[in-house]
């Protein structure tokens, strides 16, 4: 009986229900091994030699494994179909052969299926064929890169600049982007430019717009019309003269569908249309491809196999009719500079269900498949048949002429199914209906206005945007796109506000300094010609060991001779690459760089922990420090007066704006500060509101029944505080909200005691709320209640009854199924004793092996990977 590994336990469990009682199917829970954290894993003085450790969590997956195969002397690796599907089957096979589990008369094939469909499967396992070695060798390349990279680099940042955290091959040119676009828009002056639109009606009385499109016989440019001088110059020329239809041409025209969806165009469509981000975006969809709902999701290809068109095709005329099926297939050929991530597209596995139909309780997934369905009907529908109409209106003297343009759809086609989204929200004019118009007739005038408009800087990235952008560039793979993005957010690089991508402080500093000390690995270009050598590995046509090479020799040389510069060489370089933004002109054309606060001083970049800022050089004298966003960080900073002979200001810090009470000084180097509440703006901000905040706690008195009441602001809003002493002496503290932070300035006596009171009535714990749950997976299947995914203070676990199962490393919570949970339920119940009372003795039987060794080990283990969660091991 064949041994079948695939990499989770819900794609073995249906693997299993289609090859029938004939097979065992187990998990491998992805990469089994990895290089481990720690210097020499790659050793670049014996030919790139990897050294490879079998992950904590993976050991009694590898065993379970190598147990089956005790019984059954066959293995089929049926991994997913690309390059990490391929290396997790290698790196199996070398382990099982390394523990001598796999003999000489062990037969070893790989089975590879696109989709987990009976049909897919059983086909797959009548072409078995052996691990493609050249992707293997690819997948070598890069994981030796990222390590090579990460490894090395990281540390550096570690030195030079206090506070970053970690580089990648990918990851660094991928923030480079984003911090580029911002210094764009930064550094953006917008022009004005004027417009004018006019509201015309035909002699039938029906209204339409029109624009000005030619002045004093001249054809306008944008900015012609330059201010509104000139506009209304130009309102009153159409005011003062009659309107003629001068001609109305109609074209037919067409719109066809966009293609069927690769990675980066689900990941762009499902952003924009749904606000996913990458990594949800993937997530779900490896979900509805190990439930069987989908093809592979990581692909660069778009072609879709002819039994699918056919069935497409098929579907289409079921529901829409013949008319919206044309006459002959649509092909889409690859564009995918790398075959090997170029398998068929993303389409559903079976064309005439829908999402009603598949009946899916996860509104993600649902969402999600219904998106992959339309597209995937759409991209074989007929093409939409418009009618495009242009009106050209003019004066009798030619002085002026006017455009009005419309389109009408005569044929929806595709359109009826599906539209693809716009990364821009701009209306087209084209998109408006006109009413009937006719050559020649009077065109009256119901209104002329001008409008104002200015130039606008180019838009931040979204994950959508940016993802395009970096396939255009050639930088990254479907793949890699959602680690990389979600790790530069992860490492406080960047941070994502209202689905746009924004450099922190410190991914701008650290932006700066690759560019400055490491300019080719973050080059656009440079990273582009590796992506497409590691392509050329992948084919067969590369040595990666020669690719590995001839990159370490200049990287290393790199690395060698920044680390023995200086922080303040570091500092002074970065300084004068970023002067233009630190210190942008004055208005009173003063020197930026002279200290607002001393006068005397000069200002400089310095970093810390939080990333960099600007302080004065005349420290510890003058403490004045600022963001490194520029002087118009300044404008909401300001001395409000003076309270008991103290200084009272209004400053803004990494965390907004706050008040503070007089100066840093050696004695006191930490002054009296309070962040303003939510609801508080700087404008609003006088002497007396900021005393008042600074004063606080606030006394209110003594409670009663004994022990003081005080209020405050905390972390989680205005509150109560009553503070007594227990028998013993110890302070025993209250805390109770108050829903308005005025009340914490102004409460009196009885509203406190009362307010006091009703805390106490609820009882301990029980005004909290209730932790919510990351994700909901369902009901336990075997013995009811819910399973959630929670989020804990030392990272996600799964939730059922009053089992807490901690999700092993490496393991997404967006990616855990009910298959997994219920698993580690299982897992962490039988360790607790929780259910079979005969797992008392397994345990005191392992206990008297006191294998002391490998437990003094264990916090080694955790000692030297710790580091790594700073390290880029991916791309």
């Amino acid at each position: 009986m064949p041994v079948v590994v695939v990499e989770s336990p819900a794609k073995a469990k249906t693997i299993e229900k289609y090859l029938g009682p004939g097979f065992t199917v187990l998990a491998s829970y992805g990469h089994v091994r990895d290089l481990p954290p720690k210097d020499g894993s790659v050793d670049t003085d014996n030919d790139f030699e990897m050294k490879w450790e079998i992950g904590y969590d993976s050991r009694k997956h590898v065993k379970a494994i190598a147990d089956a195969l005790k019984a059954d002397n066959e293995l089929i690796l049926a991994t997913d179909p690309d390059r990490e599907g391929e290396a997790i089957s290698w790196h199996l096979e070398q382990a099982l052969r390394k523990r001598k589990i796999i003999k000489k008369d062990t037969p070893v094939s790989r089975v590879v299926f696109n989709a987990i469909t009976k049909t897919a499967v059983t086909e797959a396992m009548k072409n078995p064929r052996q691990v493609d070695q050249p992707l293997v060798d690819a997948y070598l390349a890069r994981r030796a890169l990222d390590y090579l990279v990460g490894f090395n680099l990281s540390p550096v940042l570690w030195r030079k600049l206090p506070g970053a955290k970690s580089a990648g091959r990918v990851q660094s040119v991928c923030l480079r982007m984003i911090v580029e676009r911002e210094m764009e828009i930064e550094a953006f002056n917008p022009r004005e430019y004027w417009s004018v639109k006019a509201i015309l009606a035909s002699p039938r009385g029906q209204e339409y717009e029109a624009r000005l499109t030619s002045l004093a016989g001249q054809k306008l440019t944008k900015f012609d019309l330059e201010n509104d001088t000139a506009a209304e110059l130009a309102v009153q020329a159409v005011t003062s003269r009659d309107l003629t239809v001068q001609s109305v041409e109609a074209k037919p025209a067409s719109r066809n569908p966009s293609a069927p969806f690769m990675t980066s165009t689900l990941q762009q469509e499902a952003s924009r249309k749904f606000g996913m981000g990458a990594r949800q975006t993937m997530s779900t969809a490896q979900r509805l491809y190990e439930a069987g709902h989908i093809t592979y999701m990581r692909t660069d290809g778009i072609d879709m196999a002819p039994e699918a068109v056919a069935a497409a095709r098929d579907a289409i005329k079921d529901r829409y009719g013949s008319d919206y099926v044309p006459s002959s297939p649509r092909i889409y050929k690859n564009k995918a500079k790398n075959a090997q991530e170029a398998h068929e597209c993303i389409r559903p596995t079976e064309m005439a269900r829908d999402a009603s139909a598949i009946k899916l309780s996860e509104p993600d997934q649902r969402k999600l498949y219904d998106l992959i369905w339309k597209r995937t009907l759409a991209c074989q529908m007929a093409s939409a048949r418009l009618e495009r109409t242009t009106v050209e209106i003019g004066s009798a003297d030619a002085q002026v002429g006017l455009r009005a343009t419309g389109q009408v759809v005569l044929f929806d086609g595709f359109m009826r199914v599906y539209e693809e989204g716009r990364d821009d929200t701009v209306v087209d004019d084209d998109d408006k209906r006109l009413p009937q118009i006719t050559a020649n007739e009077k065109a009256d005038k119901r209104s002329v206005s001008p409008e104002q408009h200015f130039t606008q800087p180019p838009p931040r990235y979204t994950e959508a945007t940016l993802v395009k952008r970096m396939e255009e560039l050639g930088i990254g793979r479907p793949s890699t796109y959602a680690s990389v993005i979600t790790t530069i957010q992860d490492r406080e690089y960047v941070r994502k506000d209202k689905n746009r991508l924004i450099p922190e402080d410190k991914g701008r500093i650290v932006t700066i300094f690759l560019l400055n000390f490491f300019r080719q690995y973050v080059g656009y270009e440079f990273t582009a010609n590796l992506e497409e050598e590691l392509d050329d590995v992948s084919a067969g046509n590369r040595d990666y060991k020669k690719v590995l090479s001839r990159f370490w020799v200049d990287f290393s040389a790199a690395i060698a001779e920044t680390s023995e510069l200086r922080i303040t060489q570091v500092l002074d370089v970065l300084d004068a690459a970023l002067a233009s933004q630190l210190y942008p002109p004055r208005e009173d054309g003063t020197d930026p760089r002279i200290c607002p606060k001393c006068g005397e001083g000069r200002l400089h970049l310095k970093t810390s922990r939080t990333g960099g800022f600007v302080g004065c050089g005349n420290y510890p004298e003058c403490r004045f420090t600022r963001p490194i966003a520029g002087d118009a960080a300044d404008g909401d900073e300001r001395v409000l007066g003076e309270d008991q002979g103290d200084e009272i200001s209004l400053k803004t810090g990494r965390f907004g704006p706050y008040v503070q009470r007089g100066e840093p000084t050696e004695e006191v180097k930490k002054p009296p500060r309070a962040s303003l509440p939510k609801g508080w703006t700087t404008e609003d901000m006088t002497l007396e509101k900021a005393v008042t905040l600074l004063s606080l706690p606030r006394f209110v008195g003594d409670h009663p029944e004994g022990g003081t009441i005080h209020t405050n602001l905390g972390r989680f809003g205005p509150y109560v505080l009553h503070t007594t002493l227990d028998d013993a002496g110890k302070e025993a503290k209250l805390y109770a909200n108050i829903p308005d932070i005025e009340e914490v300035f102004t409460i009196g006596m009885n509203r406190a005691v009362e307010v006091i009171a009703e805390k106490r009535a609820k009882g301990p714990g029980r005004g909290r709320t209730a932790a919510k749950p990351l994700f909901e997976l369902g009901e336990h299947p075997e013995n009811g209640g819910p399973v959630n995914v929670m989020e804990g203070r030392y990272g996600a676990y799964v939730k059922w009854d009053k089992v807490n199962a901690t999700i092993p490393k490496g393991t997404e919570p967006a990616d855990v199924t009910m298959d997994i949970a219920v698993q580690l339920i299982a897992e962490r119940a039988a360790k607790k004793g929780g259910g079979k009372k005969k797992a008392a003795p397994k345990k005191k039987a392992a206990a008297k092996k006191k294998p002391a060794a490998k437990k003094k080990a264990a916090p080694k283990k955790k000692a030297v990977s710790k580091p790594n969660d700073d390290i880029d091991v991916i791309e």
